[in-house]
């Protein structure tokens, strides 16, 4: 049963979404239900996601492991791409086979999770990882006991980047939320970063992503007031948060401070000062080790985030964030950032930070920076598009909000220059940086010569009362006396569930409920069907097994 040692989880993930909430000081964000969580909870300025795109982004949130040690950094792995069909995708990540996912650790703890509904974690969709994954899973899912504890995710594109897109452009979709031609915002009223061009395009983007942040904060009010009526808002933990910074051009997909910046708040009635404000550095890979560990369960050794609040909160000095092959173009930016600097390490130095990335260049402030660049009318700091890149950027974000004076040559700064060279280094060899290697060989090596390799069927094991191990055949077994049933997996790292169902059930298709295999099942007398399947992530998953089994007095 949830209590103080043992809360609730609500994760409330939002899309492409920098701080522009009334709560961080922005008077033109219109957010009374983010505000009013951050006046229950505290706020985190200096929180910081891993990379400035989701799908590695989240790959990080999910495993407590910068994405960059497990294969999971280069964006887009699972997608085929018409563009560029030499690259070797589509392929799922495949992490060491000891790195477990935080909600298949919580399952394993009895927690009831759920996933509403966006997964685009790079290393598949393992089916272990929830109880309930689809559109409307929650906390109020009836196979939930009313008394288990629960950790809840729940995803929302509405400020997805195509949200800033000219609904009136021809082949504009709505997959992400959809965005409007007139906003309610006033495009005169929004400030525009020096490196954009200020443009009447550029202010409707602009004008557009407070509108989406202002449907998202009616969403995130419809949760918040669902959990307080379920009386559940005093035992949960909620953490809102953001998997990069908006869809801007120079903000997402790269490790700038509007790439990389995200909101980050948390409320834990009891625990928590309502109206408080850390600014420590914190990680979004500290996510899943904070909620481990305020839930009095092991964070494993093997992640790299740590605890950020509750008792045993640690504090970091760094936050490391990677730019690697995004979409149909590869790259290798590493940044480091603290509470005051920005350091990023260009490996392609010399080389435009132009990339031909089609899907950002659908972007409306894309396309204007493209054609004032073909007329040689960029300015000022808008004139990074066509720019060499050196090989290090250093900036004061206290003096230098928008990151635009580079202070790497700068010998007043030699010494924090050094500082965070010698922090990326530090970092790249803890974590063993992917990076390093070709795409292609990682892939080749780890699919075993290019073909996804499948997880291996789990097998039947009925340890029956003369304390003899007996494999079962699929076609069943038959015992005397009281027994329990082991499932075993040949696969290393791989994941076991199991479903109890009688053969009606399997004839007629119905997906059963699958259930994380912990350890051994009891067999009740009479006759039993079980179902089995394993899953290693990044494998496919294997085939099912049914095995039907008969305990006699």
């Amino acid at each position: 049963m949830p209590g103080a040692d043992r809360p609730n989880v609500l994760w409330i993930a939002m899309e492409d979404t920098s701080p522009r909430l009334g709560c961080y000081g922005d008077d033109l964000a219109r957010t009374p239900n983010v505000d009013g969580l951050a006046a229950d909870g505290r706020r985190y300025p200096a929180a910081a996601a891993t990379a400035p795109v989701c799908a590695p982004s989240r790959a990080a949130v999910m495993t407590g492991c910068h994405q960059a040690a497990i294969g999971a950094h280069h964006m887009r792995t699972t997608h085929t791409n018409d563009d560029a069909p030499e690259l070797p995708t589509p392929y799922e990540a495949v992490p060491p086979h000891y790195v477990t996912a935080i909600p298949e650790l919580f399952r394993r703890a009895g927690y009831y999770c759920t996933l509403d509904s966006k997964a685009d974690y790079q290393f598949g969709e393992p089916h272990t990882l929830w109880d309930h994954h689809g559109d409307g899973a929650g906390w109020w899912d009836d196979a939930r006991d009313v008394d288990q504890p629960f950790f809840a995710m729940v995803t929302n594109g509405v400020t997805h980047e195509s949200g800033q897109w000219d609904p009136t452009e021809p082949g504009t979709d709505d997959q992400f939320g959809g965005s409007v031609a007139d906003p309610d915002t006033d495009p005169d009223a929004v400030d525009v970063p020096p490196y954009l061009p200020d443009t009447e395009m550029t202010r409707l983007a602009i004008a557009r992503q407070y509108d989406n942040v202002a449907r998202s904060d009616a969403w995130v009010g419809d949760l918040l007031e669902r959990l307080d009526a379920d009386g559940l808002a005093e035992e949960t933990v909620v953490v809102l948060w953001s998997d990069h910074g908006e869809g801007l051009p120079r903000g997402k997909r790269w490790p700038y401070d509007a790439g990389v910046n995200v909101p980050l708040i948390v409320r834990w009635p009891g625990e928590v000062e309502g109206g408080t404000v850390d600014d420590r550095v914190v990680s979004l890979v500290d996510l899943g080790p904070a909620m481990l560990s305020v839930c009095g369960l092991d964070v494993p050794q093997y992640t790299d985030g740590r605890p950020f609040f509750g008792p045993d909160a640690t504090g970091r000095s760094y936050a490391f964030a990677t730019r690697d092959r995004y979409d149909e173009t590869y790259d290798m930016v590493r940044a480091v950032r603290d509470d005051r600097f920005t350091y990023l390490r260009h490996y392609r130095p010399g080389t435009p930070y132009r990339q031909w990335v089609p899907f950002r260049n659908r972007h409306p402030v894309m396309r204007e920076i493209l054609v004032r660049s073909a007329a040689g009318e960029l300015e000022g700091a808008e004139q990074w598009f066509d720019a060499r890149r050196p090989a290090e950027e250093l900036y004061d974000r206290r003096t230098d909000p928008h990151e635009v004076e580079n202070l790497a040559e700068n010998p007043d700064y030699a010494d924090t220059l050094q500082r965070f060279r010698d922090a990326l280094d530090e970092w790249r060899d803890r974590v063993g940086d992917a990076g390093d290697r070709s795409e292609a060989e990682m892939v080749w090596e780890r699919y075993r010569g290019g073909e996804q390799p499948e997880t291996a069927a789990p097998r039947f094991v009925v340890n029956a009362p003369d304390h003899r191990e007996r494999r079962a055949r699929t076609d069943g077994l038959a015992v005397d006396g009281p027994a329990t049933l082991s499932l075993y997996c040949a696969t290393q790292g791989a994941s076991v569930s199991y479903a109890l169902a009688d053969q009606s059930v399997e004839s007629d298709g119905t997906d059963p409920q699958w259930r994380l295999y912990t350890g051994p099942v009891c067999l009740p007398e009479g006759e039993t069907t079980v179902r089995t399947k394993a899953v290693r992530y990044g494998f496919a998953e294997s085939d099912e097994q049914v095995g039907t089994f008969t305990v006699s007095e």
